[in-house]
């Protein structure tokens, strides 16, 4: 997996008919776990938050070893993206639209960043199964 090429946000936009991905932090987890599901995606340019390496490094942390979360932080590190304020507060707003849902602030932004960076958020949480730019696994 490569870290995104940051001088190039954009990158997506010129490329007709190539597919880049914005990782939820369950995607990268389920990568990490092995989920066959998830093995084609394993080569393709990863896109996260500070917050979704957080999660991340919890999860794995929780189910492997330090050694092995320390391993997978510094393989991702480089992965992430900074996020603008106006994509934070359109985050904000559209956790707040979809309250019901109990979406987690760090799934609204990293979905509202791939919307404005036209990348398709992967995610196999059932809670953006059905909205539209995700590619939705389990």
């Amino acid at each position: 997996m490569e870290a995104p090429n940051t001088e190039n946000q954009g990158r997506n936009a010129s490329r007709v008919g190539i597919v880049h991905y914005f990782y939820d932090s369950y995607a990268i987890i389920e990568l990490v776990k092995g989920n066959q599901n998830y093995l084609k995606y394993g080569d393709e340019v990863v896109t996260i938050t500070i917050f979704n390496l957080a999660e991340i490094y919890w999860s794995v942390l929780n189910d492997f070893d330090e050694n092995t979360a320390e391993n997978i932080y510094r393989k991702f590190r480089d992965s992430v993206i900074d996020i603008d304020d106006e994509t934070l507060k359109e985050a904000i707003k559209f956790r707040k639209k979809y309250k019901k849902n109990n979406l987690s602030y760090t799934d609204c932004i990293g979905y509202i960043y791939a919307l404005k960076h036209k990348l398709v958020f992967l995610t196999g949480d059932k809670e953006f199964e059905n909205l539209e730019n995700v590619e939705f696994v389990k």
